[in-house]
């Protein structure tokens, strides 16, 4: 049996505890507490319909809601970038665990990050993801389900010190970044599960995605109003 993602977050904040600057830690550390204090207030929530989207995929071509839903329900994860450690750790996870489940729910995955396109064909090559991961310019449909965020000006400098520039792979120079979120969406754009993570080094367990997906399947909802 696979050992889940906050399992494999544990591990991987303890080996970088041990590689990164003391200071970079204190920093980084900081800004997590900051943003789990915050929480996931004003956040997309079970119940609300959202509105249609298309958004660019790594290979440049236009992806909608309209058509991720066309045929059962989606599966929307929002990540904040492939230089992001927790995020590749859940983006691998998702291939090997969740993507093979999905068939099972006439569902269909999709990625949602900042980052321009490129950034995301690189992320996709380089862990061999079968789902599309698409480019939120500017973070605009992030903005609309509130789960935006500025970092600090400090955990920005901490990052630079460590040679990464968030703002050069986003799209439209973004600093901002998603909170890690993953919603299920139903075929009348009625969002049936939301879990928003303030902390930034937790993710959404395979296990209560399919589950999120089972009890669509119980009890579906009658068509959303327009």
């Amino acid at each position: 049996m696979s050992s889940t993602l906050q399992q494999q977050a544990d591990q991987l904040q303890a080996a970088s505890a041990g590689r990164l600057p003391a200071d970079v830690l204190e920093t980084f550390a900081r800004d997590r507490e900051a943003l789990i204090d915050r929480g996931a207030r004003d956040t997309v929530k079970p119940g609300d319909v959202l509105g249609d989207f298309s958004l660019p995929s790594a290979t440049g071509r236009e992806v909608s809601l309209s058509e991720l839903i066309a045929d059962g329900p989606a599966v929307l994860v929002f990540y904040r970038g492939g230089w992001c450690p927790y995020c590749n750790l859940a983006l691998r996870h998702y291939q090997s665990e969740l993507v093979p489940e999905l068939h099972r729910h006439d569902a269909r995955l999709v990625a949602i990050t900042p980052q321009k396109p490129d950034e995301s064909l690189s992320t996709a090559e380089k862990h061999g993801l079968e789902f599309p991961v698409l480019t939120d310019a500017g973070l605009r449909f992030a903005d609309r389900l509130g789960i935006a965020f500025e970092p600090s000006a400090e955990t920005q400098a901490a990052q630079i010190k460590l040679g990464l520039d968030v703002s050069e792979g986003n799209a439209e120079g973004a600093t901002r970044l998603p909170m890690p979120t993953v919603l299920v969406v139903d075929r009348d754009r009625v969002v049936r599960f939301a879990d928003v993570h303030p902390d930034y080094a937790t993710r959404t367990e395979v296990p209560v995605i399919l589950a999120a997906l089972a009890e669509l399947e119980s009890h579906p909802s009658p068509a959303a109003d327009a």
